[in-house]
């Protein structure tokens, strides 16, 4: 036996209903002959009167429409805080491409549930740009395993100087394939806060003199740090301005102004006499003999400006890329470990590393491409002749 449906009402149907039984209630029928005679039950009829009790048609149907609007009005408003709720989600980004857009519109499918035709609405993206899947080129496994390979070897490095290191290597690409698979990767150079200093006003400053060729300024400076057992190690470090070529790299437990002097006379043999050299008022540098032994072989000393380290520049950078690129990078068990590591690191930073202020170029094929204009050394070699003399 099939149950029967009970047949739904209009507002209008049961306003006449309700006005027909009070007709056969004011005839003297009772409620049961009354709901019987309209086809309801007595629950059903009393529900009725409360709801509708007193109204006319028209009233009942307004106030269905009432309802219905009310209704429209509840689910537009759900709905328009789904949409604020979604777009705060992935407020925390720029959706300038159709990748990220893609991403952003699986995320709200799988956090939300919504349709994928709502979600690509919400995001301006067209539903044929989410599906499409793209089809990478053969040779980008290979590219990409060697670029996470030189980020493991050099992590301070960025995308540009390890785009040069590849092209260098043989790699037809632009940086802009190697920054869209070095985003795609998450990998990021921390940023350092940059500490703004006020510019000095010694005139030696290398704003001020700056170095127009090859030898026509060097800088030297110290740099400390220690080994694995907490021992002090002290490098001396010479820099040529002009090409960025770090000369020497000396480590060791102490440095005297002796040994800075023979550092130099070595440098002045392979690579000739500077006009100047840069320094701060350190005192192996402001020492008596290596003044005098700088002037009879006639170099003019540039002194910067007392506790104005900027104003030796570029000794203070190289030292900051040794620092970071070498020192926090590097264990040194003892000195012998560590001049071994120093003279490796050197030969890479002059040979390999690509400097972004040279056009990407090595210091040391710079350096090859620049005249040397450095004085004769005449100048020494008749100052080590006649020390040779004298001895």
């Amino acid at each position: 036996m099939t149950k029967r449906r009970s047949k739904r009402h209009t507002p209008e149907q049961i306003v006449r209903k309700l006005r027909d039984a009070e007709a056969m209630l004011n005839a003297g029928k009772t409620i049961g002959e009354v709901c019987q005679q309209l086809g309801g039950s007595e629950p059903t009829y009393h529900r009725w009167q409360t709801q509708y009790g007193g109204m006319k048609a028209e009233e009942a149907k307004r106030l269905k429409e009432l309802e219905q609007e009310n209704g429209r009005l509840k689910r537009l408003l759900a709905e328009a805080e789904l949409d604020k709720a979604m777009l705060k989600e992935i407020a925390g980004g720029k959706l300038v491409s159709p990748s990220r857009k893609r991403q952003a519109v699986q995320h709200l499918q799988d956090t939300y549930d919504v349709s994928e035709r709502r979600a690509c609405q919400l995001l301006n993206q067209p539903r044929s740009s989410q599906r499409y899947q793209s089809e990478p080129p053969d040779d980008e496994p290979a590219l990409l395993k060697q670029i996470l390979d030189l980020v493991r070897r050099h992590p301070r490095f960025g995308y540009r100087r390890i785009g040069r290191m590849i092209q260098a290597d043989g790699w037809k690409v632009n940086l802009k394939r190697i920054y869209r698979l070095w985003r795609r990767e998450g990998l990021k150079v921390p940023r350092k806060q940059k500490k703004k200093r006020a510019l000095g006003t010694g005139a030696n400053a290398c704003h001020l003199r700056r170095a127009e060729r090859k030898n026509h300024v060097w800088c030297w400076d110290f740099i400390f740090d220690r080994t694995e057992t907490g021992t002090t190690l002290k490098w001396l470090s010479v820099l040529d301005e002009y090409t960025r070529e770090c000369l020497v790299l000396k480590v060791d437990r102490h440095i005297t102004s002796e040994d800075v002097i023979n550092v130099l006379a070595e440098l002045f043999k392979t690579h000739g006499v500077p006009e100047h050299i840069r320094s701060d008022n350190g005192s192996e540098f402001v020492a008596q003999a290596i003044r005098e032994w700088l002037k009879q072989i006639g170099v003019e000393t540039l002194y910067i400006e007392p506790a104005s380290p900027w104003e030796n520049g570029y000794a203070e950078s190289f030292h900051s890329r040794v620092r970071d690129e070498f020192m926090n990078c590097e264990i040194f068990e003892n000195l012998r470990s560590a001049r071994k590591q120093t003279d490796s690191w050197k030969e890479f930073y002059n040979e390999v590393r690509p400097h972004s202020s040279l056009g990407y170029l090595t210091p040391r094929q710079f350096s090859q491409q620049c005249i040397s204009s450095s004085r004769t050394p005449s100048a020494f070699q008749r100052y080590t002749a006649d020390t040779q003399l004298l001895s």
